[in-house]
């Protein structure tokens, strides 16, 4: 068993010498109930910043933690290009040809190229075709594609399924769980409603919150019905036709009908149920990594989704006993415009829920962004592991600073802005800089090569390449049970 090879630790690189630009013996092995703190991943493009945090994915798999990704670029789904013979045949379908033709080399050439370069390039950092292959054997991966057929399609415009009595019995947790679902919703028409202030917003918060505390789900349609007809005849101390008239009410039920009357989000009606546990378990129980692939969406369906999926792992989250272990983790990549540091998205309220409140249920966030300024580094105050790769412009470092300030003085520690101010003005291309509130000091490090192949971002076409065959395990054995003639009953004894 290698030195690295030791559960509870990621293998994530090995010390770097800034002033001699060398990489030392010595080994980065981050404790994996560290991240029950969470952690933040800042580079920008060019830093290796995905590869880092595809490397840490591939650790927490190996361990047998399961992981929930999203994924706005589409570069995540690299997690299924793990090749354990390293052959140029396996990595033939997936190179750029383009990028082939360019160097002069024929298709077969560059897989070749780019196959030695793999295996090289894994024997430097002591990987071998074994170590992939237990990567594969530990985790299942899957691709989702929300409101597409491309990878696994799943179901959020079904049902606004009622929550659990846990949650309904929390006035506050059912509060923001209303106002995020909602919020999300009215984006996808359009409407950019403020809770407190827009009627729209007001009218189908009330609806849900009548319906939930029946115990009834409501797909779309039935929302739609309700618009109409609401279950109440008064809002606060107005009665409903003062406060919402129904000519106006129906101009937001037509709104919504469009919506799921267009060919296009017929997509979005099928596949399983956005089912938590599903996403982080096989059904033979391995632990799973679900890559829920984003970027073929248009801004409002990427909120949309992104809002609903926050609310779904937040209510999994509660209905879980507390541990102090890392039992599951959520990545989001690229989380520009989700957590900004002023306006509210509806995505915000969830994920701020998150990092408060997580720790104590033993779920992990990583969060990962080329757009420092875009950061709530109040929200992220708590978070206790920052990787730090090299930045694009001076004020992307002082927010950076800023953000690792607060985040050592709400832990407690000591921080030293000048010395981190010179140690980020050195970083270079695969160099990171780990400020972990668990250690007494920062760490410089050079990450590891990663066991996938990090081919850039997958287009629907190899999505669907990659996923076709776990679509026909999915439906081969409904289609035998349709098939298969049925069994007389058994004779009477």
């Amino acid at each position: 068993m290698s030195d690295f090879e030791k559960l509870g630790m990621f293998y994530l690189g090995r010390g770097y010498d800034l002033e001699d630009a060398t990489v030392l013996d010595d080994l980065l092995l981050y404790e994996a109930k560290d991240l029950t703190t969470h952690g933040i991943c800042v580079g920008m493009t060019g830093s290796g910043k995905t590869g880092l945090c595809i490397s840490l994915l591939e650790e927490a798999a190996i361990d047998g933690i399961p992981a929930i990704v999203i994924d706005p670029k589409g570069d995540m789904g690299n997690l299924m290009l793990t090749f354990p013979e390293l052959e140029p045949k396996s990595f033939l379908p997936w190179i750029d040809r383009d990028e082939a033709a360019r160097q002069g080399r024929t298709p077969e050439q560059h897989a070749a190229k780019v196959a030695n370069m793999w295996r090289d390039g894994l024997a430097d950092w002591g990987e071998g075709p074994e170590r992939i292959a237990r990567l594969r054997e530990a985790a299942d991966v899957a691709i989702y594609t929300p409101g597409s057929t491309s990878g696994m399609p799943v179901s959020v415009l079904g049902s606004f399924a009622a929550p659990s009595a846990e949650l309904l019995a929390d006035a506050g947790a059912l509060g923001d769980r209303i106002e995020s679902a909602v919020s999300g919703l009215l984006s996808l028409v359009g409407i950019d409603a403020d809770p407190v202030r827009s009627r729209e917003h007001i009218l189908l918060a009330n609806i849900l919150s009548s319906a939930w505390s029946r115990g009834e789900s409501l797909d779309l349609a039935g929302l739609i019905r309700e618009i109409q007809d609401p279950p109440f005849d008064r809002v606060g101390v107005f009665d409903l036709e003062s406060f919402y008239p129904s000519k106006d009410r129906f101009e937001l039920a037509i709104a919504l009908n469009n919506l799921l009357a267009s060919p296009g989000f017929a997509a979005w009606m099928e596949g399983d149920p956005l089912d938590v546990r599903t996403l982080l378990y096989a059904p033979d129980g391995r632990p799973r990594i679900s890559v829920m692939s984003i970027a073929h969406l248009s801004d409002a369906e990427r909120m949309f989704f992104v809002t609903i999926l926050l609310n779904e792992i937040v209510a999994w989250m509660r209905s879980q006993p507390g541990t102090s272990s890392l039992r599951a983790l959520l990545y989001m990549d690229e989380i520009y415009g989700y957590f900004p540091p002023t306006a509210k998205p509806p995505s915000k309220k969830p994920m701020l829920t998150l990092l408060k409140q997580a720790r104590a249920y033993g779920l992990g966030v990583l969060l990962a962004t080329q757009n420092p300024v875009d950061l709530d580094y109040k929200g992220l105050s708590n978070t206790g592991t920052w990787f730090i790769g090299r930045l694009q412009t001076e004020r992307d470092k002082l927010r950076v600073l800023d953000g690792l300030e607060g985040a050592s003085v709400a832990a407690g520690t000591e921080f030293d802005r000048s010395q981190l101010d010179q140690i980020l003005s050195g970083l270079g291309k695969r160099v990171f800089l780990m400020h972990n509130v668990h250690e007494d000091a920062p760490v410089i490090f050079h990450t590891r090569w990663a066991m996938s192949y990090l081919r850039g971002p997958l287009t629907a076409a190899q999505i669907q390449t990659l996923m076709t065959p776990r679509k026909q395990q999915v439906t081969a054995p409904v289609a035998a049970s349709v098939s298969a003639p049925v069994a007389p009953p058994p004779a009477p004894a």
